[in-house]
């Protein structure tokens, strides 16, 4: 069991972060100590990877939520559990598409300046 500091450390969210998702229906099931504190699980660590790891790829807290309650409804909706994640996947790699077209532009803006540097450079030694 870990404390909601050593949770902090492990995962980078701060405690407000998690106290937030459990409110929201994003964690549920963290279980309390006889004074009350919070005992995160392992499991509960793999639920915020997943958490973080929807979240990073643009899916909203809305959405994570009724994926969670999905999840907790059983095998009867792993058919909109599948839909969630082809939709968050497809999202993820237009994402990526656009990103590559960004990368290609500023690589060739690279070479273009570079060359140009490099041809400003002679023309000082020519001097």
């Amino acid at each position: 069991m870990y404390s909601i500091r050593e949770v902090c450390q492990r995962t980078g969210l701060t405690a407000h972060t998690l106290r937030y998702y459990e409110k929201e229906g994003l964690l549920t099931g963290v279980q309390r100590s006889k004074g009350g504190f919070r005992q995160y699980s392992d499991e509960d660590l793999e639920a915020l990877g997943l958490i973080c790891c929807l979240k990073n790829t643009g899916m909203s807290l809305q959405e994570i939520a009724r994926f969670v309650q999905l999840t907790q409804q059983g095998d009867g909706t792993l058919a909109e559990r599948v839909a969630m994640l082809r939709a968050c996947r497809e999202n993820v790699l237009a994402r990526m598409a656009e990103m590559q077209r960004y990368l290609d532009k500023v690589n060739w803006k690279l070479g273009f300046f570079t060359e140009k540097l490099r041809h400003y450079e002679e023309q000082g030694k020519e001097k």
